[in-house]
């Protein structure tokens, strides 16, 4: 290339590379459009073509943008010019795709008039490569095609439809009746019911049996603290309740499992315990027959009796119980009476709101007359800026070539420090290969040289390194087999040891059984008279009322009386 064509070329893609932006809306377009079987990889060649005929055309003139597209493929540039030199699409979305980049006044004086006044010229090129490709389609198709006739055959005369034959009807099996079974109960279930009724009533009739028959003694004596000396009649107020309470939790649970297993189950009832559980509940019962022993030794020595402490206690209890359900009530119509009055409230605010909603409207209605107004004086000073630069834009083409001579320099200067940096690389690479070679020939002359690969070793000589114990292989494999024989017997005499321990645990283990079935059978009868007695106590109790509570409820019914008077009034 000539220093002509070289400016050229590095203009035209100067400009590609500016108005990238306005050319990628033609060309996307085009591909959508019109150019849907075209290849991507021909995209560049739009894009300069569109650069040349929008940019270019006036300063190359048309002779030589026509020589140009008359080089390239007569198809692609027939079809691309059609699409872009049309007047409906220049004067419409083309116009306001670009005008998005640029204002639209400098891009209908700039672009779309000049392309509008090119349009007839540009027509008649488009006009010549239409005939050129119908000149190439016609020498193609040149060859005669052998057109077939033809038979005259008889067109034979239409037939009637015969009418459908009817259907036969389906021949349904015979109804099996309903089995009588079906809306009566199995004989089975009402089998079981009855007997596990049975089963229920004779366990309950054992345990009030067992339960009368029992050994009975005095009752249980409160436990000394630490550092203090108490009277047959003083006690500790909190352990008593607690025994209780964990008593009364026990047995209620192990009654109520007992009614409900059958009679046949009753007499052998299977206790599934890990040995964890087992000695646990042994150790429990265990302290819990010392302290019975102890007990009643401390009233075969005379020591009081705390019943009458127990019933003040359990009167207390009750008092202490009502006081507590009034306060609950209490609060709960607290919380009512909060709820109304905050309804109340929420009524109120209600109606402030709507002012406050009033007066926003009105604000905002005078906010947007003044907005409408600077909005007209913005518009007036963008006109006049957009007339201000219109102005400058008649300066652009002076702009244009001091750029252009800019980057002519910027690469020149790119090719001279690319070539230096070349050079050198080339430098580098040679150095780095003559190293590389000498490196190899040296491997090569150590590889060359013979070794001695077999070595003889005398198993029954030590390596001679100095070291304190230092033995050869073969006593180190006698003494490996000494260990090893070692070992082997101290595992059997520690297998011996753990087998005779497992026999000892388990032995252990049934005599904890033996004792814990023994002492259920005691708690299920304490538990089942605890349990009557428990009923006829809790048989004559009432709830009372408290006078706050009643002062609550009239100020409840007041307050929603308002409410709703309010309600009415919104």
């Amino acid at each position: 290339l000539n220093v002509t064509e070289e400016k050229f070329v590095l203009d035209t893609l100067a400009g590609c590379t500016e108005y990238k932006s306005i050319l990628d809306v033609v060309v996307n377009a085009f591909y959508v459009q019109d150019g849907r079987y075209c290849p991507i990889s021909e995209r560049n060649l739009y894009i300069v073509i569109c650069y040349l005929a929008t940019f270019q055309l006036e300063e190359i003139g048309f002779q030589h943008f026509s020589r140009i597209v008359k080089s390239l493929d007569t198809a692609k540039m027939q079809q691309f010019l059609r699409f872009f030199f049309n007047d409906l699409y220049l004067n419409t979305w083309i116009k306001d795709e670009w005008s998005h980049f640029y204002y639209s006044v400098y891009v209908k004086e700039n672009w779309i008039e000049p392309l509008l006044r090119w349009q007839p010229k540009v027509q008649q090129l488009i006009e010549k490569l239409t005939d050129k490709l119908s000149n190439r389609t016609t020498t193609v198709k040149a060859s005669r095609v052998t057109q077939p006739k033809e038979f005259n055959l008889t067109v034979p005369k239409p037939r009637a439809i015969p009418p459908p034959k009817p259907a036969p009807l389906p021949v349904l099996p015979k109804r099996q009746p309903v089995p009588p079974s079906t809306y009566k109960p199995p004989k089975e279930r009402k089998q079981l019911e009855e007997i596990k009724t049975k089963n229920i009533q004779k366990a309950k009739d054992l345990l009030l049996e067992a339960n009368t028959k029992q050994f009975r003694c005095a009752t249980i004596k409160p436990e000394k603290r630490e550092g203090t000396i108490l009277t047959g009649r003083e006690i500790d107020p909190f352990l008593p309740q607690y025994l209780e309470v964990v008593w009364e939790s026990v047995l209620t649970q192990y009654f109520e499992e007992l009614t409900k297993q059958p009679q046949d189950r009753i007499d052998n009832i299977p206790i599934k315990l890990n040995t964890a559980a087992i000695l646990r509940e042994g150790a429990l019962y265990q302290r819990k027959l010392e302290e019975e022993l102890k007990r009643i030794e401390n009233l075969q020595q005379g020591a009081g009796d705390p019943s009458e402490f127990l019933e003040w206690q359990k009167q207390m209890r009750g008092k202490d119980l009502e006081e507590q359900l009034a306060e609950i009530e209490c609060r709960r119509l607290q919380g009512k009476l909060s709820y109304e009055e905050a309804v109340l409230a929420h009524q109120n605010v209600i109606q402030e709101n709507k002012k406050k909603a009033d007066l926003l409207r009105e604000e905002k209605a005078e906010l947007m007359h003044l907005y409408a107004e600077k909005r007209l004086q913005e518009e007036k000073e963008m006109k006049e800026l957009v007339e201000q630069v219109m102005e400058g834009h008649k300066n652009v083409k002076q702009v244009k070539a001091k750029i252009q001579e800019y980057k002519q320099q910027i690469v020149q200067q790119v090719c001279e420090e690319s070539g230096e940096l070349l050079r050198q690389a080339l430098e580098e690479k040679e150095e780095k290969n003559r190293k590389r070679y000498e490196l190899i020939q040296q491997i090569r002359a150590i590889e060359s040289t013979p070794s001695i690969r077999h070595k003889f070793v005398d198993l029954t000589e030590t390596g001679g390194h100095g070291l304190f114990g230092e033995m050869s292989i073969v006593e180190l494999r006698e003494r490996l087999a000494l260990l090893k024989e070692a070992q082997k017997a101290a595992e059997e005499e520690k297998r011996d040891q753990i087998i005779h321990e497992k026999q000892a645990k388990e032995q252990l283990i049934l005599d904890k059984l033996d004792q814990i079935s023994q002492f259920r059978a005691e708690l299920g009868r304490a538990a089942a008279l605890k349990q009557e007695e428990k009923k006829k106590s809790q048989s004559g109790e009432r709830p009372m009322k408290d006078e706050r509570i009643l002062n609550l409820q009239k100020k409840i019914v007041e307050k929603t009386m308002e409410r709703k008077k309010q309600a009415g009034l919104l």
